[in-house]
């Protein structure tokens, strides 16, 4: 086995993803706890040391990951490689004793970021996110249309309340917002029914609509966003597979031809 085949191992392993997920989450609790001035006050240089500890490692796993690539063309080729290359660059300048000491410290709450990328389940879960944008972006067109249209008709009917909630058209989105979060709601519509009867209607048909609807639409793109994600997995593992069948195929064929030519000799 050759070395760059062990590092690639070491890339691919559980343990190395498991240890960089154990070392992000400790570096967020150590953030954390240095919040509390307090506190975390008399343990400045332990701080320090843990945050170049964090520095080096994150430095040694980012060499790891371009070695183990054929290239660092390769390694570029992927989204999350450069997400992970261009926070670990960021968190090497050194920003500490210059006027971007704050920048300097914001950017070390960015090292946790990393943690998407330690994690497959975690990359999986953003990549369904952002395959499933195209279609929350048409829901949410539909639903600020729905919005538009009940935002209108509220002010044309409740404008005059006390509350002052219906009194233009924004603030009109901003109430019907507040309904559909199911903040107080009732209050709201209680108000409304003092000077409508049928004004319940209105309300139970919009969160109908906007709360119940939508919202199963929100969880019905995202699970097939999901299966698709999970179909291609499948269809990537089965390629490995067949390329390790058709490697030991080739194999065994040389293997027969060598066994052949053994036979002729003897």
């Amino acid at each position: 086995m050759t070395f760059k085949t062990r590092i690639k191992d070491i890339r691919e392993s559980k343990w190395f993803s498991n240890l960089t997920t154990g070392i992000i989450l400790f570096y967020a609790a150590a953030l954390g706890f240095k919040t509390i001035d307090k506190v975390a006050e008399p343990y400045g240089l332990l701080f320090y040391s843990i945050d170049m500890f964090i520095t080096v490692y994150f430095l040694v796993e980012i060499i790891i990951k371009i070695y183990a690539e054929k290239s660092i063309k390769d390694f570029f080729k992927s989204g999350w490689n450069i997400f992970d290359f261009v926070i670990v660059f960021i968190t090497l300048i050194p920003l500490e004793n210059s006027s971007f000491a704050a920048i300097a410290r914001l950017m070390r709450i960015f090292r946790v970021l990393r943690l998407l990328n330690a994690r497959p389940e975690l990359k999986k879960i953003i990549d369904m996110l952002i395959g499933a944008i195209p279609a929350i972006v048409d829901i949410v067109i539909l639903m600020f249309i729905i919005f538009y249209i009940y935002a209108i008709v509220g002010n044309f009917f409740f404008e005059e309340l006390k509350s002052g909630l219906w009194k233009d058209f924004l603030t009109a989105m901003l109430t019907l917002f507040r309904v559909l979060t199911f903040e107080d709601w009732t209050d709201v519509m209680y108000e409304a029914m003092e000077l409508y009867s049928w004004a319940w209607i209105y309300f139970v048909s919009f969160v109908i609509i906007a709360a119940f609807v939508f919202f199963n639409l929100f969880v019905a793109v995202i699970i097939d966003e999901m299966q698709k994600i999970n179909s291609e997995h499948t269809d990537e593992q089965l390629n490995r597979e067949e390329e390790k069948i058709d490697l030991l195929l080739e194999k065994m064929t040389q293997m027969q031809e060598e066994i052949r030519e053994l036979k002729k000799k003897s």
